[in-house]
């Protein structure tokens, strides 16, 4: 859930007033005042108004957004890419899965997304969680709410970045993708609230391989993933990736690297 973003139901009431939305750092410190009282009013507590108080404008993120291009890539250029090869990164995933084997057996028995679809979505996601960003969340997320291009849907996932700090799912100064995206198979603030999985009782923590998996297959199975189904491309599972991204070579480079991965 990088590159293209998900849209997501409102988690909050939309507020009476809304912050005024800015295109420069310039307004930044004047939308955090009025974003706090919209935060107050979707019950965020002091922990999450601390970390609003704390943001600051992220140029990075500004810079990221305004440059993106899509994914125009035909399949073997986006392989070659982002992948090396298919036969590489596939033989990366299975070590992975057979390092994890009872995490990935555990998973596809609750949720029927096999192991290797939720393999090949971390590994391109974060490449193992060796990459999962080096900008802090709060900033970023707050800030692409701020910015007027897209602050209707930026504003709730903002708002559950907040709350995610309220609830100790998230630090202040946790670390994540350009848009906010956090974890392993990064996850933006508003989704990873709402199917957020803790799988071995510590509380949610995307930033631990094991919730993180579990919140992807959770998610995919909300979304309609049949279980022991096929999932190449034109069947109902494969529709499915697209609610992960919706860019047809992800989601053919997914379904391609997953049927290699046992």
């Amino acid at each position: 859930m990088r590159r293209l973003l998900l849209a997501l139901p409102f988690l909050f009431a939309t507020p009476a007033l809304a912050a005024t939305c800015g295109n420069d750092a310039s307004g930044f410190e004047r939308w955090k005042q009025e974003f706090a009282a919209e935060a107050q009013r979707a019950g965020i507590g002091q922990r999450g108004l601390q970390a609003l108080a704390n943001a600051s404008y992220s140029q990075g993120t500004i810079n990221a957004d305004r440059n993106q291009r899509g994914v125009r890539y035909a399949l073997n250029d986006f392989i070659r890419i982002r992948l090396g090869s298919l036969d590489s990164f596939a033989a990366q995933a299975q070590r992975r899965v057979d390092q994890n084997r009872n995490l990935f057996n555990a998973l596809e028995q609750r949720y029927g997304v096999p192991a290797g679809i939720l393999a090949s979505i971390w590994g391109m996601e974060t490449g193992f969680g060796n990459n999962m960003g080096s900008t802090p969340v709060v900033s970023s997320i707050t800030t692409v709410a701020y910015d007027c291009r897209r602050s209707g849907f930026f504003t709730p996932h903002a708002l559950a970045a907040l709350q995610m700090v309220d609830r100790g799912m998230l630090s202040a100064n946790q670390r994540g993708a350009f848009h906010g995206e956090l974890g392993h198979t990064q996850f933006l603030p508003g989704n990873a609230m709402r199917y957020g999985q803790d799988i071995n009782g510590g509380g949610v923590n995307f930033y631990d391989a094991a919730d993180a998996l579990a919140s992807t297959a959770n998610f995919l199975r909300q979304k309609g993933w049949q279980p022991g189904q096929p999932f190449g491309q034109g069947t109902r599972n494969f529709r499915v990736l697209n609610e992960w991204n919706a860019a047809t070579v992800y989601q053919q480079a997914i379904a391609l690297a997953a049927e290699r991965i046992r």
